[in-house]
């Protein structure tokens, strides 16, 4: 049971530094070939967005709504990849037989 306690303890430790490390890296989301630019971290905290100044037209709000809209779709999308990336082996470690039956482990 001693080494199941610490075989926990571990992966614990493996994912806060994992979700440490994601809440830091960025990943930049674009719309309209790079026109638009949104970059986030893997966390979902956006950090800037980059508007190419051509793609401004004051009788096209549309447009330039729509991309930066894309834009967030695409750094979120990113992101999850990232995430999954990251968190995935140490999810796949908890799996059935890794919850060992007890609340919140599997």
């Amino acid at each position: 049971m001693q080494m199941i306690l610490q075989q926990a303890q571990k992966m614990q430790e493996q994912l806060m530094a994992a979700q440490a490390e994601l809440a830091e890296a960025e990943v930049v989301g674009q719309a309209g070939n790079g026109l638009v630019q949104v970059t986030s971290t893997a966390a979902g905290e956006v950090r800037a967005v980059r508007i190419d100044p051509k793609i401004v037209d004051p009788d096209d709000v549309e447009t330039l709504q729509d991309l930066v809209v894309g834009a967030l779709q695409d750094a979120a999308h990113k992101a999850q990849e990232l995430q999954a990336e990251k968190m995935g082996p140490l999810a796949g470690g908890l799996g059935d037989a890794g919850g060992f039956g007890l609340p919140g482990l599997g």
